[in-house]
C-alpha cells in the first residue's frame, strides 16, 4: 500500500524541511521516535496478553515486535548521526509540529475495538508523516532508509487495524472511528492549553520579575540608608523591683 502524505504536511513542507534540516535535532528527533516506538511495542504486547480474540492476538504481537523494532531502528541512526556530530548546545526541536505516533496512553488497553480505531488513526497520521519526512530527507540517506522501513510496516499496522476493526466492531466501524477522532481532538487540545499555560505563565513571571521586584528593592535600598552604622545602643537596665 503506497502512502501518501496529507495535504496539511504537504502545505507545511517547508517549515518540516527546516525541521529537519539540522543534525542535532534530526538525532534528538529520532531518540525520541525511539522512546515512543518502544512505549507502544509495550502497550501493544499488554494488549495481547488481555484480548481474548486469538487473531488479534497474533496480530498485536507482530505489531508489537515491528514497533520495539522501530525503536532500535530510531536509535541506532540517532546514535550515530551524534558520533559523526560535534557537541552543540542544545536547540529548539519543534516535536508539536513534527510529532511521530501518539503514544497509547490516549486509549484504554483491553477493549480491542477502541483500542483498534485508535491504532487504525494514528498508524494513519504516523504513516503520512512517516512519508512526508522520507520526502525531507533526501540529503540524509542513512535516515531516509530508516524512514523507508519504518513505512512499510506502518502502512501494514494501518491496514490490519482497518480491517480487524471492521470485523470486530461490525456495524459500529464508523461510530468507533469519531470516538477516536474525538479523543485525540480533546488529547491535542489539553496539550496545546497545557503549552500555552506554559508559555504565558513563564512571560507573567517574567514580567513580574522585571516591573514588581525593583520598586522593593529601591525602597529597601533607601531604608537600608536610614539606618544608623554600627551597634545599636543597648536599652537601658530596669528597676530590678520589677520582674519586668
Amino acid at each position: 500500500m503506497e502512502v501518501h502524505p496529507s495535504a496539511l504536511d504537504r502545505a507545511l513542507g517547508p517549515l518540516h524541511r527546516w525541521v529537519w534540516r539540522d543534525p542535532h535535532r534530526r538525532a534528538r528527533k529520532l531518540l525520541r521516535f525511539a522512546e515512543t516506538e518502544a512505549e507502544g511495542g509495550r502497550d501493544i504486547s499488554r494488549a495481547a496478553e488481555l484480548t481474548p480474540d486469538p487473531l488479534l492476538r497474533r496480530l498485536y504481537l507482530r505489531h508489537a515486535g515491528d514497533e520495539l523494532r522501530h525503536a532500535a531502528l530510531f536509535r541506532t541512526r540517532a546514535r550515530a548521526l551524534l558520533r559523526s556530530l560535534p557537541r552543540a548546545a542544545r536547540v529548539f526541536e519543534a516535536n508539536w509540529l513534527a510529532p511521530g505516533e501518539r503514544g497509547l496512553d490516549e486509549v484504554r488497553i483491553g477493549a480491542d475495538a477502541p483500542l483498534l480505531a485508535f491504532l487504525h488513526l494514528s498508524e494513519k497520521a504516523a504513516a503520512r508523516r512517516f512519508a512526508l519526512y522520507r520526502q525531507m530527507l533526501a540529503h540524509d540517506p542513512g535516515t531516509r532508509a530508516v524512514f523507508d522501513e519504518v513505512l512499510h510496516d506502518e502502512a501494514f499496522h494501518m491496514s490490519y487495524t482497518g480491517a480487524q476493526l471492521a470485523r470486530v466492531a461490525s456495524r459500529r466501524t464508523g461510530a468507533r472511528l469519531w470516538q477516536a477522532r474525538l479523543g485525540r481532538l480533546w488529547k491535542g487540545y489539553l496539550r496545546a492549553a497545557a503549552a500555552l499555560a506554559s508559555l504565558l505563565g513563564a512571560i507573567f513571571l517574567t514580567v513580574q520579575y522585571f516591573l514588581l521586584l525593583p520598586p522593593f528593592a529601591i525602597l529597601a535600598r533607601r531604608a537600608q540608608r536610614k539606618e544608623p552604622q554600627g551597634f545599636s545602643p543597648c536599652r537601658p537596665a530596669g528597676r530590678l523591683e520589677s520582674q519586668y
